[in-house]
């Protein structure tokens, strides 16, 4: 029985330790007013203050979360951005590319054209000088054989008549 007594003498000591713990305050430790209700007023704030600390964060987190969308959803326009610029400069280099070679092809024809017209010319020319001194070696091999010298119009028709025969290939001899 004498341990029996002593359980209760400890529950009962600290029973009483716990009462007065819970209503008396200790002014002395620097506790204004009783240990339990103080101990607890403190757990009590330090969890509101973990509360406030955590949706500060969920609030953050958020935040963070919506400017990251915000920032991906920017760079996904700049990029198409980029892209149309790209495209638009790659269409205008192959419009550019396809008008100089349309003017080359131009410039081209221009000339060979004109190198033509300039050959035509040189042919006319050529022909002519050498009409000339066939009829100036005519008339006079025409004066040598006739011993006579041909008026305008007889001298004009036998020039012509000899061009004709050079010209057609017959060239009697």
């Amino acid at each position: 029985m004498t341990h029996l007594y002593l359980v209760d003498l400890e529950t009962v000591g600290f029973l009483l330790m716990l009462l007065f713990l819970s209503y008396v305050p200790l002014p002395f430790l620097g506790i204004p007013k009783p240990v339990f209700p103080w101990i607890i007023d403190i757990a009590e704030a330090r969890q509101r203050e973990i509360t406030t600390k955590l949706h500060e964060a969920e609030q953050a987190r958020q935040q963070a979360e919506a400017r990251l969308k915000d920032a991906d959803a920017k760079l996904v326009d700049a990029r198409k951005t980029a892209d149309a610029v790209i495209e638009g400069a790659n269409r205008s280099g192959e419009q550019l590319r396809a008008e100089l070679r349309q003017k080359a092809e131009a410039e081209h024809e221009r000339i060979v054209e004109s190198a033509k017209r300039d050959i035509e010319a040189e042919r006319e020319r050529a022909l002519q000088s050498a009409r000339s001194e066939v009829a100036g070696m005519v008339v006079a091999a025409t004066e040598k054989v006739i011993g006579e010298t041909l008026d305008q119009r007889k001298h004009h028709e036998l020039i012509e008549r000899a061009i004709q025969e050079v010209a057609s290939g017959d060239g009697r001899s």
